[in-house]
């Protein structure tokens, strides 16, 4: 009897060093990952952010298995997966996400509201990259100037329509010279086409280049890339209206709710949230295609600004007909040439 109970306290104990051994080669696992992450991403942190970058790493890293595993199971219609913003806090990353709709209000006065053309018959897919509308992905940084690149986007878009040449246009020009936003802190893209108007003209990205934070305005007319005769907004709400714009007139800049780990990390698919707001909006984009997934369904084509390394080449596929997913058509609108 003896001997049986000295035998079950050598198993327990043999078995608390087994499970132990374990965790203990998990955590090694974990934090041998974030030291490539930092390594592969040339990332340094003060030593007393290490154990809280650390604990949020392996969160991260628990949500991209957890999620993954919907996907396989068919739960989910999307992939998320380690990136170049997967370390950044809840702070950090919001600080990106610059679309500020209350400095907007101009909106409801000074506006043309779009209207489709009649008797046009509107494609099921269409993917303006396709048509040499569309310049290669750009990357904001930590400056929250999405709005200038969403907004560069659809008039670089609209300049090709009306010259025939793709000119990739200087977001800085914005950041430092568009009194109604603030800059890397944020704005709305119609206040930039308003801008372009009034000053008659932007310039190129080769003569104002991006340096990322905010700069006094030296907007050089030698140097001007493309103007303006003011904007179109698309109705609140309408798919089907934006749909026909981007059909007929080419990208379309956008305002969406971004503020989800799903969007930070996304990777590939059709990107449905279920926690996305219509209203709370935070990030300004490019809307530049449509389709439809044999499997998941309708789709926007979007393209962000936060470089290649994100998301698919820098691309987004956000869920299309589900409600104004996202609020992808609460505040669209484009530049008129």
């Amino acid at each position: 009897m003896r001997a049986l109970l000295f035998f079950a306290v050598l198993l327990g104990s043999s078995l608390a060093v087994f499970q132990r051994s374990r965790f203990e080669d998990k955590l090694w696992k974990v934090v041998n990952a974030f030291q490539e992450y930092k390594a592969i991403h040339e990332l340094t942190f003060p030593r007393s952010e290490e154990i809280s970058r650390t604990v949020d790493f392996i969160k991260k890293l628990r949500f991209i298995e957890a999620h993954n595993g919907k996907f396989e199971n068919g739960e989910v219609s999307f992939q998320v997966s380690l990136n170049p913003l997967a370390h950044l806090s809840a702070k950090e990353y919001g600080q990106r996400n610059g679309f500020r709709a209350s400095l907007g209000a101009f909106r409801a006065s000074n506006r043309t509201l779009f209207r489709a053309p009649m008797n046009v018959k509107v494609p099921d897919a269409v993917d303006w990259r396709e048509k040499g509308y569309v310049t290669p992905v750009k990357n904001q940084g930590q400056c929250g100037s999405c709005w200038a690149f969403s907004a560069t986007g659809a008039l670089e878009g609209q300049h090709k329509r009306a010259t025939g040449k793709l000119v990739s246009i200087s977001e800085q020009n914005l950041v430092d010279c568009v009194k109604d936003c603030d800059g890397c802190m944020g704005g709305v893209m119609d206040s930039a086409f308003e801008y372009v108007k009034k000053n008659k003209g932007i310039d190129s990205e080769e003569g104002y280049p991006y340096v990322g934070m905010d700069g006094n305005c030296h907007y050089d007319k030698k140097f001007i890339a493309a103007t303006d005769t003011g904007l179109s907004d698309i109705s609140p709400g309408d798919e089907e209206a934006l749909k026909a714009a981007v059909a007929t007139q080419g990208p379309i800049s956008v305002a969406i709710d971004a503020g989800h780990d799903s969007f930070q990390m996304y990777s590939k698919g059709v990107y449905f949230e279920p926690d996305c707001s219509s209203t709370n909006l935070d990030h300004g984009v490019l809307l530049v295609g449509y389709g439809t997934c044999p499997k998941h369904g309708d789709y926007w084509i979007v393209k962000n600004s936060w470089g290649e390394s994100w998301g698919d080449k820098g691309y987004i596929k956000i869920a299309r007909n589900k409600d104004n997913h996202c609020g992808i058509a609460t505040m669209a609108s484009f530049p008129t040439v």
